[in-house]
């Protein structure tokens, strides 16, 4: 699934032969609800999930995490993943995201159970997703 099967509003437009450009926001502009269930591969084309949900944070009004959903089948066994936003890399072509990470890595990652769901605000947690994805918090991410 891609971003233009989500666009309700019609959005993203296709090139035509008359227009060298797409009108519209994206991508560089995209509504949060046309990434929900976004595939995500790696480098090396390999199916790593999909988005499952997109986490704001809402003192700086930026997107924290990508909720990846990978592995289980209809849901069943399914494990979640929180990937820190700048570890992913928008595929206008292929229209999907990539994340650097190798599959059989990320069946090591840091996940979590669908019905218990991290205190994304612990300042622990947040150093050990983005150490393990090698990317930096934001400075005082996350503080009421």
């Amino acid at each position: 699934m891609n971003y233009e099967d989500h666009d309700t509003y019609g959005m993203y437009k296709t090139t035509t032969a008359d227009l060298d450009t797409d009108s519209g926001p994206g991508p560089r502009l995209m509504g949060a609800d046309t990434l929900i269930g976004n595939d995500v591969y790696n480098s090396e084309d390999e199916d790593l999930g999909d988005i499952k949900e997109i986490m704001l944070d809402m003192h700086t009004g930026k997107v924290a995490y990508a909720v990846l959903s990978f592995g289980g089948f209809l849901g069943m066994g399914e494990k979640l993943f929180a990937v820190p936003w700048q570890a992913l890399k928008l595929d206008t072509v292929e229209k999907r995201f990539v994340l650097d990470v190798d599959k059989e890595r990320l069946k090591t990652a840091p996940g979590f159970d669908p019905d218990n769901w991290p205190d994304m605000a612990d300042q622990t947690w947040i150093n050990q997703i983005h150490n393990y994805y090698g990317t930096k918090p934001e400075t005082n991410e996350y503080r009421v």
